[in-house]
């Protein structure tokens, strides 16, 4: 190995850019690189490690200040810090033939380079991470057989020398298998969790458990233990510090995964019903994140998800709950396009029918079924026209019943 690198292992890959590149140089408190290798990146670190504790904390520009030194080792972290075309070339004519990979890598990551780089010469977590920043090139070109191929020996050569940065090359192993394979997602997210442990990163203990949850739905097809398998590992990633305030957005989507997993479950046991008002109240809290303005989409998701929870929602005041379904109905109605996503005008169109239905609103439920019926017949979906019609006529029986 090159005399650039004396301080083995190297806590790269771990953190984001651009210290997932940094290198440290030799120092004698090991107990502040064992502290970073375990994530904890708040930790107390040695005066030559200055300029790093600078680039975890966001300011690149005084980390690049505050190298002073001439060695290979100073150039090297100066142009992880302020990249550009010709440092790179300048730098990887003067560095030791094993560390070009690296460099490769370095450059790749930031755009500087076209071909994803080769770790000859390297081992450990630097091959490692040479191995996994060429996965990402196979990844954005959907070859996921290259992928897949190169993150399995990116793991085995992290696994004993950076075990956080193995549980994180792990994880993308996992997510490129879990829509087909995940019952094997799942070992390998289960495995990633052993890995990291208890590390501070809780950023990533708290994406490891939502992926472990997402596998298992995945895997769930409607079955009621994998789908509780799921609902616990949801309820592990949002234990892992996961709030309004920390990590918002990964707290909403726990929250929101949490409450499908709850409402997927079939009912067989007194405790279904308590679910039912737990996933509730988790989309209420999804929707303190996943705003009409800000997150569309995952607003929609959330907000439909919640009024159709409400329809169905064991209470004491049916009546309210229905009529906050319908409410939340409009608004999703506001925001449908007819033209551009019919079936799905349609459905919340005959969720909000069955709503107000329930609420003896037969007037405006027969007008909402009648519309939905005929978009579902036009856009070839027969089967959920049949069933408003049936529910239209349902509705129509009752008219009669309250006539006589």
């Amino acid at each position: 190995m090159s005399a650039l690198v004396k301080l083995r292992p190297q806590p790269v890959g771990i953190y984001q850019l651009p210290a997932a590149f940094l290198l440290l140089p030799e120092t004698d408190n090991r107990a502040a690189l064992a502290a970073l290798l375990m994530g904890d990146s708040h930790c107390s670190l040695p005066r030559e490690f200055r300029f790093y504790r600078l680039a975890l904390d966001g300011r690149a520009e005084e980390a690049y200040e505050a190298i002073t030194g001439s060695g290979e080792i100073d150039h090297w972290n100066r142009f992880v810090l302020r990249p550009d075309a010709n440092t790179y070339q300048d730098l990887r004519l003067r560095i030791a033939p094993d560390m070009r990979g690296m460099l490769d890598a370095a450059a790749f990551a930031v755009g500087l380079a076209e071909e994803p780089p080769t770790g000859d010469g390297l081992d450990g977590e630097l091959l490692a991470l040479v191995l996994a920043t060429a996965a990402s090139k196979f990844l954005e070109s959907e070859d996921q057989e290259q992928a897949a191929a190169l993150l399995a020996r990116a793991f085995s050569e992290a696994e004993s020398a950076s075990p956080l940065l193995a549980a994180q090359i792990l994880n993308q192993i996992g997510s490129l298998e879990r829509s087909t394979h995940p019952q094997t997602a799942i070992e390998r997210y289960r495995r990633a969790i052993a890995l990291a442990g208890s590390t501070p990163l809780t950023s990533l203990r708290a994406e490891l458990w939502m992926n472990l949850g997402i596998a298992w739905q995945l895997a769930a097809e409607g079955r009621r233990g994998p789908l509780l398998e799921a609902a616990k590992a949801f309820q592990e990633s949002i234990r892992c510090g996961l709030s309004l305030d920390h990590m918002p957005e990964m707290y909403a989507t726990a929250q929101m995964n949490l409450a499908l997993s709850y409402l997927g479950t079939p009912a067989r046991e007194a405790s279904d019903q308590l679910r039912m008002g737990i996933a509730v109240q988790c989309l209420r809290e999804a929707l303190k994140v996943f705003r009409r303005d800000t997150h569309p989409e995952m607003w929609a998701s959330a907000q439909m998800n919640l009024a159709n929870a409400l329809q169905y929602l064991p209470s004491s005041h049916p009546e309210e709950n229905l009529q906050q379904a319908v409410n939340l109905y409009e608004e999703l109605l506001e925001v449908r396009n007819r033209a551009l996503d019919p079936l799905g005008y349609a459905r919340t169109l005959a969720n909000q029918g069955n709503a107000l239905a329930h609420l003896g609103m037969f007037e405006p439920a027969t007008t909402k079924l009648n519309e939905a019926h005929k978009l579902f017949h036009w856009h070839g979906e027969p089967d959920m026209a049949a069933s408003v019609l049936e529910l239209v006529g349902d509705i129509n029986s009752k008219i009669e019943e309250r006539r006589e």
